[in-house]
């Protein structure tokens, strides 16, 4: 049998995961963090709503704006509004 070489670290926890600094999502976030709607629908053309849904979703989490913001499908349009 072989020996293999490792260390065991400690840590206090475990880093995030690391997304990209940018999306092509960011711009319909920030647009409307700046605006002041506190309800807008979301159109992205050639995408369904629930996909736009779920990357404005990720979006939002990985920026640290869950609390400040919602994101939500009703039929087929996706929404965004101010908590």
């Amino acid at each position: 049998m072989v020996d293999v070489s490792f260390n065991l670290v400690d840590v206090e926890k475990k880093p995030r995961k690391r997304f990209r600094k940018e999306s092509k999502y960011d711009p319909i976030i920030d647009m409307f963090c700046e605006g002041s709607s506190d309800l807008c629908k979301v159109d992205v053309p050639s995408r369904v709503a629930n996909y736009v849904r779920l990357q404005l979703k990720k979006r939002i989490d990985a920026r640290d704006l869950v609390k400040q913001i919602k994101v939500s499908v009703v039929g087929d349009a996706a929404y965004l509004e101010k908590i």
